[in-house]
């Protein structure tokens, strides 16, 4: 089957889309990348989304309009993608995430009696796609693991395990957007399945990004290969004084996004660097060792084991100042990415909303509750035909 998979993620600079070849059943799949592109938002369109995400308030009639904008550029990347080749039979679309509140309330953790179940909001109506492209589509895929109790979040994991797991490694697949999330998986043996493990590690390219724009007055939005945080020295006792939030030390599974991670919290890592005098330089290094800092902390604190293997996937992975500092923290496990394993590291999230629209229309789960949370495996998604 040739499946359209898209998403925009929690760094909104832009749509993914892949268009992939998909056979096989349940775990036992094989994928080819047939194209990927990324399709940037207008410029007034993503400023609109940033500001939701950061809690402005908007009318539902503002909100209904942003809603129709993004199915309309979901549903142009989905066109765009297929121009030269077969056309696809099925979408998956992740649509854009604009609220997250994981089981317990804000920034994830233990459900509470106050909260007990969780909230997230994905806009881009599958409905619209669907009509738009005259395919059909399946979209709204984290809501069916909420209402099972789980965190909607990290849904790649089943995919990784399909795609990525390996008969005698032990191997971390770190995801590297705008928040960063990682799925542990053991040898592929006896009970592995059960085993994995994932969750989201914190901020990756959100702080990264929205420091970059803070620091240019917005003429840019990010920091190529890393090389003006490479030009800068790390400030470790400001990266020890920011691992001390609550999250970071919240046992599994747990998810979080822009909600915590956001713009307010910049704000409070600008005012914490004034007693240091850093440069814009010594700045992002040092935002950057947050991330790196966070994730080594949440693998040492929260996995059985330390992992044989890392796979970078995600915008991240082209960071190579990160990847730097990932490998010399990791060391002595190797850190690559999973382009030099066979999946695209850029596309492998787009490649993953493919995947679960692909079984769900097969009738095969998509969640792993030992990742999400939930109380048992379900179908992801609402299907939506033209």
């Amino acid at each position: 089957m040739i499946v359209i998979g898209l998403i925009s993620g929690t760094s909104v600079d832009g749509i993914d889309a892949a268009l992939v070849d998909i056979s096989g059943t349940n775990l036992d799949i094989k994928i080819e990348l047939v194209a990927g592109a990324t399709y940037p938002y207008p410029a007034d369109l993503r400023e609109r989304i940033l500001a939701v995400c950061a809690g402005e308030a908007i009318s539902m009639a503002e909100l209904a309009q942003l809603d129709d904008a993004i199915a309309f550029a979901f549903a142009q990347a989905a066109q765009n993608i297929q121009i030269g080749y077969e056309k696809a039979t099925l979408i998956g679309s992740h649509g854009q995430t604009v609220f997250h509140r994981p089981p317990g309330g804000r920034g994830g953790g233990a459900n509470t009696s106050s909260s007990p179940l969780g909230y997230t909001l994905q806009i881009g109506r599958g409905a619209v796609i669907a009509n738009l492209t005259g395919i059909t589509t399946v979209s709204n895929l984290r809501v069916a693991d909420i209402a099972a109790g789980g965190h909607g979040a990290p849904l790649v994991p089943r995919i990784d395990a399909a795609l990525l797991s390996h008969p005698q490694e032990a191997r971390c697949i770190q995801n590297l957007g705008g928040i960063g999330n990682v799925t542990y998986m053991p040898p592929r043996r006896d009970n592995w399945l059960e085993k994995i493990r994932a969750w989201d590690t914190g901020p990756a390219n959100s702080l990264l990004d929205l420091a970059v724009e803070h620091l240019t007055d917005g003429a840019k939005s990010y920091d190529e290969n890393g090389n003006w945080a490479a030009s800068g020295s790390p400030c470790y006792p400001l990266v020890e004084e920011w691992l001390s939030q609550d999250y970071f030390h919240l046992p599994p599974p747990k998810s979080t996004g822009r909600e915590l991670f956001g713009v307010t919290y910049l704000q409070q890592c600008l005012q914490d660097a004034e007693a240091y005098q850093l440069s814009p330089a010594d700045f992002l290094a040092t935002l950057t060792e947050l991330t790196a800092a966070s994730i080594v902390h949440s693998y040492r604190t929260f996995l059985p084991q330390m992992p044989q293997r890392v796979l970078l996937c995600g915008g991240g992975s082209r960071n190579l100042y990160l990847k730097s500092r990932l490998q010399q923290v990791l060391a002595p496990v190797p850190v690559l990415t999973t382009d030099e394993v066979g999946l695209s590291a850029d596309f492998k999230e787009a490649i993953a909303f493919a995947v679960l629209a692909y079984w769900r229309q097969s009738g095969t789960p998509g969640n792993l509750p030992t990742a999400t949370g939930a109380s048992q495996e379900v179908l992801l998604g609402e299907v939506y035909s033209p």
